[in-house]
């Protein structure tokens, strides 16, 4: 594997890292992050044999804390650690999800502060790097003392025991470590701890997230030029003008966005195409007769707007993410230079559940204003002349989009009755000695669930749009649509021929949705440089 395709996760890890991981990228460490896990193991192992009293190390867990621990049952306990925490449930997150799960664990081990030994650090890049995926339920986790559930799971694959996945296909872990050329790990003093208290599940899922949700709006700004390039829409409000006016960060970004994806365009009105004055010539009894509306509908007029408060939001997830990334979320926190082990609550994931809950938000907004231009755009009374639900073939006997827009309409119904937030659902726990908690993992799944609707709620907005602007270039008025634009007509028609009759759209809904996610758009918009430094590069 080359250099260039292996990150390392003991530097300043970033969400595009972690989404790399997820992708099959390979996993190492630095020489300086391993400097680091040294000088913490060794202090670690200096504090047990001094017979401090360790959380965890030399003390039971929880509201058992109370209870003593010898050195000598270390093994025992954190091995009875991971098996009582092995309690998920539901589904099992994604060989993608759990790969982003355990670059965040490591990036978190790697800070130095864990005790942990290299040779546990070792097997987990290992397996990220052979591709051995641990089987873990989505479920059971409220983000309290971190992902104690998921991470627990994971730690039991590492044992050896509970399951994985190897090329798509469920083993036992004993198997699949065995096949691959690994030994199961025996968990040293802190090392069960260290692997399952933490916020990494959460973060891992958050930075999936991170990068999709840019994506996603990448690709909502070139909707929407298009959407106003069909409807002849007015530039006036997307002048950067407004932006200075009202100076929100994301608002600003967004009208030069704006700007750089219409050059090309002869097809949007600037405020000059209007008289500069009233036309007084036909006043009839002191009233003039009605004239052309000055203003377009919100799906475009107010685009820098809605926007840019979203990119303000991204920009806060991510900006949460990455601090959580470089952090150490693990209790008790080892500090080798002054030879300190101190007891806290870095595990406790409110952060990454605010920031989830924030971007959900936005993402269903995005999806709010793509079902509304899609309903504009299919609506004989409001399409500007275009067929209803943009049918081809003989009126009646085909009805084009309609179907497909039901179903935008449906998702955003369904994302909007799951958007109620996790981060403030606490519901007391461990004989109440997690007596709030975060539910940060939660966030992040409902997040990630919004996105999976979002991608097809915007891939039926870009099927529409690629039939909307050629119905629009075939009747040769208007003039000509922008480079964006015709980008990204292009890109539908590979896995979206034009509906000259009507066929069945599922197939092809969700083609387009894996094809625009899976787009570099961040590479398609490289020239322009300062939104790029709002939103994840991907």
């Amino acid at each position: 594997m080359s250099a260039r395709h292996v990150v390392d996760l003991g530097g300043p890890v970033t969400a595009a890292q972690v989404y790399r991981v997820a992708d099959g990228a390979g996993a190492a460490l630095g020489e300086a992050a391993r400097a680091r896990v040294a000088a913490a193991r060794t202090a670690l192992e200096r504090a047990i044999a001094e017979r401090r009293r360790i959380y965890g190390v030399t003390t039971g867990y929880g509201p058992l804390a109370s209870h003593p621990v010898t050195p000598e049952q270390s093994a025992t306990l954190q091995r009875n650690l991971v098996y009582h925490l092995a309690s998920g449930v539901g589904p099992a997150f994604t060989d993608r999800q759990v790969r982003a799960i355990m670059a965040a664990r490591v990036a978190s081990l790697a800070r130095g502060h864990s005790g942990i030994g290299h040779e546990l650090l070792e097997l987990m890049l290992e397996c990220l790097n052979r591709g051995v995926h641990p089987v873990v339920p989505c479920m059971g986790t409220v983000g309290a003392s971190g992902d104690l559930t998921p991470l627990a799971h994971i730690a039991l694959a590492l044992m050896g025991e509970g399951e994985c996945t190897l090329d798509g296909q469920r083993y036992p872990s004993a198997v699949a470590l065995q096949v691959s050329g690994l030994r199961p790990a025996q968990l040293g003093p802190k090392e069960g701890i260290a692997l399952v208290n933490g916020t990494s599940a959460m973060t891992g899922i958050a930075a999936l997230n991170a990068v999709r949700a840019s994506r996603l709006v990448r690709l909502a700004f070139r909707s929407a030029v298009a959407h106003a390039e069909v409807f002849t829409g007015r530039a006036e409000a997307w002048d950067p003008r407004l932006g200075v006016a009202r100076p929100h960060r994301g608002q600003r970004l967004a009208h030069q966005r704006l700007q750089h994806l219409i050059r090309g365009s002869s097809r949007l009105h600037d405020y000059d195409d209007l008289p500069p004055r009233l036309d007084e010539s036909g006043l009839v009894d002191g009233l003039l007769p009605e004239g052309e509306l000055p203003q377009d509908a919100y799906t475009i007029r107010c685009v820098p707007q809605l926007f840019g408060a979203v990119l303000d939001v991204l920009r806060f997830h991510q900006e949460t993410v990455h601090t959580e990334l470089r952090s150490a979320s693990d209790n008790p926190l080892v500090f080798p230079e002054e030879d300190a082990l101190l007891h806290g609550g870095n595990f406790y994931g409110q952060h990454i559940s605010f920031a989830s809950d924030a971007l959900m938000l936005a993402v269903v907004k995005t999806a709010v204003w793509s079902e509304r231009a899609i309903a504009r755009l299919t609506d004989r009374a409001r399409n500007q002349g275009l067929p209803a639900f943009l049918h081809g073939g003989p009126a009646g006997l085909n009805s084009g989009y309609m179907g497909a827009q039901v179903t935008a309409s449906a998702l955003v119904a369904e994302m909007r009755s799951r958007a109620h937030p996790a981060s403030i659902q606490s519901i007391s726990t461990n004989a109440d000695n997690q007596d709030v908690v975060t539910l940060g993992t939660i966030a992040a799944r409902k997040t990630s669930e919004a996105l999976d609707l979002a991608w097809n709620v915007l891939a039926i907005q870009a099927m529409a749009l690629a039939q909307a602007v050629e119905l629009r270039t075939g009747s040769g008025s208007g003039g000509a649509f922008s480079a964006s634009t015709e980008e990204l007509v292009a890109l539908v028609r590979t896995a979206h021929p034009p509906l000259t009759t009507d066929r069945p759209l599922s197939p092809e809904i969700a083609r387009v949705a894996t094809l625009l996610e899976d787009t570099d758009w961040a590479a398609l918009d490289q020239e322009y440089r300062p939104a790029a430094q709002c939103i994840a590069r991907t």
